[in-house]
């Protein structure tokens, strides 16, 4: 795979709208609730924190309602058993909380603790058709990659499930990448034919189109928790530094960006950038002809200054394991109250007993 960048907001119709709807965020944060999250299958990395992370933080600051799910039901989908699940359950919550996710503004929860959003996906799965969730390109991906001898039932509903997760808080905004547009048609046809069959209940979401560009893992490859390829964001220093001496480059020993047709190397280029700030092609300018060692130094220096506070912020939270799991149970009371009245609403409209 290259590296490029997400298409411009300008280049499809979904760019379009994600654009206009910024713009709608921008006028009245107040109005919109975000759902996001991740499932805690390992630590979370650079490309993470670059794709998703830091613009979690920045909605919630702008003044947006954001719900930050630890997806700990769906690690499920293609494992066989959720391993490590404590491990790295405290691992999302001490990244979050490093970056800037505040817990009395954010909500941080999981999938098994609060049990009326999982009651929604009965409901759900009545409104779709086995064919049409077959024939999303998402799970037809994670099944040709499970790491299951088998495909659960639990795979083919995963866009269901995803369904009752953004749903159940009502999020009207989902920020996602141009991948997974076809789950959020899904939710909005779920959404939809709920409401023409049972009354208006819930909104039909809005994609936010994630900008970030694309990070290779230090294996030229997606950068991945699963490939062993990634730099995860609780590293240390010299951690850091090994893995990025070990990343995939070419026998060109001038430094340039070109994504296209040098994919390695414009990765780590971009990766100085982005934590320099500054334009990638006036980044590789200045490395010139100093060869990938030259290039690697400066993507070390660069990632580990970017980092330091991250760190160290990081490192003070997990002297406290104590605060960072009540700041998860908090969350999940408030997740768990919310998708009570949901779920209240859901029965009412359906007129199903109680």
């Amino acid at each position: 795979m290259t590296i490029t960048a997400t298409p411009s907001p300008t280049a499809t119709g979904a760019g379009l709208r994600s654009a206009g709807l910024e713009h709608r965020i921008a006028r009245d944060p107040a109005r919109f609730r975000v759902l996001t999250g991740d499932r805690p299958t390992g630590p979370l990395h650079l490309g993470h924190y670059f794709g998703t992370l830091r613009n979690r933080v920045r909605l919630q600051d702008l003044g947006v309602e954001v719900f930050v799910l630890i997806a700990d039901y769906q690690v499920l989908t293609d494992r066989d058993t959720a391993e490590r699940l404590q491990e790295h359950t405290d691992g999302l919550l001490l990244d979050h909380l490093a970056l800037g996710v505040d817990p009395a503004r954010s909500t941080v929860f999981t999938h098994s603790a609060v049990p009326a959003l999982n009651q929604l996906l009965l409901p759900f799965l009545s409104l779709v058709s086995v064919a049409e969730l077959g024939r999303n390109p998402t799970v037809k991906d994670e099944i040709a990659h499970s790491r299951q001898s088998a495909v659960s039932g639990l795979m083919y509903t995963y866009p269901v499930h995803q369904a009752a997760d953004i749903l159940f808080c009502k999020g009207n905004v989902v920020p996602v990448g141009q991948d997974q547009l076809p789950h959020l048609e899904l939710t909005r046809t779920i959404a939809r034919r709920f409401n023409e069959r049972y009354g208006d209940v819930f909104p039909e979401p809005e994609a936010l189109l994630s900008a970030a560009p694309l990070l290779l893992g230090t294996d030229g490859t997606k950068m991945s928790k699963s490939r062993a390829n990634s730099i995860p964001l609780g590293a240390t220093a010299d951690e850091t530094a090994r893995l990025i001496r070990g990343a995939t480059t070419d026998a060109d020993r001038h430094i340039t960006y070109d994504p296209e047709t040098r994919p390695g190397v414009s990765s780590l280029v971009l990766l100085a950038a982005l934590c320099l700030e500054r334009d990638p092609h006036e980044v590789a300018a200045e490395i010139g002809g100093g060869g990938a060692a030259a290039l690697k130094r400066t993507v070390t220096d660069a990632v580990n200054s970017h980092l330091a506070p991250v760190r160290a912020r990081r490192a003070e939270y997990a002297a406290d394991l104590t605060y960072v799991r009540s700041v998860l149970r908090a969350g999940n009371e408030r997740a768990a109250a919310v998708a009570d009245r949901t779920l209240e609403e859901v029965r009412e409209a359906m007129g199903t007993f109680r």
